[in-house]
């Protein structure tokens, strides 16, 4: 079978001054940072591209901060943006609180805690890396149907699905310190088939010129 590369992209910047755990709430729009971030990216992609890469697919979660991520690239590219429900953030407890260990350690919030592996205060890893699995596999088969052999996809979402999704492609355990995450705002998480199986996941940050000073909230 033809070899192809799935690109999972990591949103842009959120405009978020209340520091919100905003999960899968609507309407939380990319910062003018986010927006930068974006055309980065899209210039990244589209340097690519004059260099030979053959980028056929895009796919976007339906969440504001995707679709404005994925918007630069579509543009760039000329490709149609695919809206993927099954690569949208996690559902998590939290969602809607302000970001905070303060508002965390509350004891009305004790007993989402009782299992930090599955994780009990939201979807857990394993229905994640479900969903985002076959979505990548979909994503994986149309670029070669579109795009033959070497055919490559961009997928945007979001943190914890994206590496989730990377450590079940690595054969390593989903349970993970979220602080530890390697997966930056617009990054690239990029799983590479050959024959339908995972040859390698690589991982690169074109826009990492302007992660300093970004916005850090927790499970954004």
């Amino acid at each position: 079978m033809p070899q192809a590369t799935v690109h999972l992209l990591r949103h842009g910047e959120v405009y978020n001054p209340d520091g919100i755990l905003y999960g899968r709430l609507p309407e939380f729009h990319l910062s003018e940072r986010g927006r930068e971030m974006a055309k980065m990216l899209a210039d990244h992609f589209a340097a690519r591209v004059a260099q030979g890469a053959n980028i056929v697919y895009l796919v976007s979660s339906p969440l504001t901060r995707a679709q404005e991520t994925a918007l630069p690239a579509s543009q760039a590219l000329d490709l149609q943006i695919h809206t993927e429900p099954r690569i949208i953030e996690a559902e998590n407890h939290f969602e809607g609180l302000r970001a905070n260990i303060s508002e965390f350690i509350k004891p009305k919030h004790w007993r989402e805690y009782r299992n930090p592996l599955r994780p009990s205060w939201g979807e857990s890893y394993q229905d994640q890396v479900t969903r985002m699995r076959a979505a990548v596999e979909d994503a994986r088969l149309k670029a070669i149907e579109l795009g033959g052999d070497g055919a490559e996809a961009i997928l945007v979402s979001h943190q914890l699905p994206i590496y989730a999704t990377r450590l079940s492609a690595e054969g390593r355990p989903l349970w993970h310190d979220p602080r530890k995450r390697e997966c930056t705002l617009t990054s690239l998480t990029s799983i590479v088939f050959d024959d339908g199986k995972v040859a390698r996941v690589e991982y690169s940050e074109p826009a990492a010129v302007l992660l300093p000073g970004a916005a850090r909230t927790p499970g954004a």
